[in-house]
């Protein structure tokens, strides 16, 4: 709905087109994505269910897999219940407050994802290159570590959503996204938003390249290290331990810097941005147990 007030129309809820473009699969989308949630949220709560009641499963490694399935349950939670009801019921009117709400919960735990994906990378890179001290180290560091994602998140979003949501909206209020995102926020103001777009780039940069940059060297030196591993038993378990979060990683910060790094309203930003907060939420439960031999020891244990 859009008011007007002293001469000037003001805005007071936005239309999420979603995907209108594919409004003949409408059903079929609803169920695809609804299944897809469900498995979400039910593989990421049994993964942190695992964790918790196996004793085997309590190191350092699992503790940061246990809280970055609790960050993939919000993350998802957050942006698709608003899809499935578009999809289904066509509630695609969102209220100013709700929209910025979403906006801050969505950008924080995107980004804590991110900084958590680097810490468990850094995990895996002490546990190689110096495993002697490994355990003494994370006993120190684990719930700090643990800690500063969220709170670094929980900042960053602040700041994003305080310099969008204090932009003017006092024309169009139409969203060509399935959620309330920075950039197709920022194109509808009706006044100038280079600080909040260049806030957004920024951000984008320090959380999500830098962070990619740093696991990318944590890799890269964890992968000189095992290869200087005298026998192929000793190979295969150090990168045993690595692949699944390398997998993860890789799914994550490709498709989301894409939209981020250098934000911008593409009509092919959406699908995109589908991509990293609905279909890879769903395959991390499954890489994560799969490629993973204590995890799935510890599942047949349980049931």
């Amino acid at each position: 709905m859009i008011t007007s007030g002293f001469n000037q129309t003001i805005v007071t809820e936005f239309i999420l087109l979603a995907f209108g473009d594919l409004h003949q699969f409408r059903i079929l989308l609803f169920m695809a994505v609804l299944l897809i949630y469900i498995t979400c949220v039910s593989g990421n709560v049994i993964i942190y269910l695992l964790i918790k009641l196996d004793a085997s499963l309590h190191t350092p490694m699992y503790y940061f897999i246990s809280v970055f399935a609790i960050l993939e349950i919000i993350f998802v939670s957050t942006i698709v219940p608003k899809l499935l009801d578009i999809l289904i019921a066509g509630g695609n009117r969102i209220i100013f407050a709700s929209c910025f709400l979403q906006l801050f919960c969505a950008v924080a735990a995107g980004e804590a994802e991110c900084l958590l994906l680097t810490v468990m990378a850094f995990d895996r890179h002490l546990a190689i290159t110096n495993p002697l001290n490994y355990l003494r180290i994370m006993s120190q560091a684990c719930t700090k570590l643990a800690l500063f994602p969220w709170i670094t998140g929980i900042m960053a979003s602040s700041v994003l959503t305080i310099f969008t949501a204090s932009l003017q909206y006092c024309g169009l209020n139409i969203i060509n996204h399935f959620f309330c995102e920075l950039a197709p926020l920022q194109k509808l103001a009706c006044s100038d938003s280079y600080l909040s777009s260049m806030a957004t780039s920024v951000t984008g940069i320090v959380g999500l390249l830098l962070p990619f940059i740093i696991i990318f060297g944590f890799y890269t030196h964890i992968i000189i290290k095992v290869l200087a591993i005298k026998t192929e038993c000793g190979k295969q378990k150090a990168f045993s331990t690595c692949s699944s979060h390398l997998i993860v990683s890789g799914l994550f910060f490709c498709t989301a810097m894409a939209v981020y790094v250098k934000p911008s309203d593409k009509h092919h930003n959406k699908y995109l941005a589908f991509i990293y907060t609905v279909i890879i939420p769903v395959l991390n439960p499954f890489i994560y147990t799969l490629r993973n031999k204590d995890v799935k020891r510890a599942f047949i244990k349980l049931f």
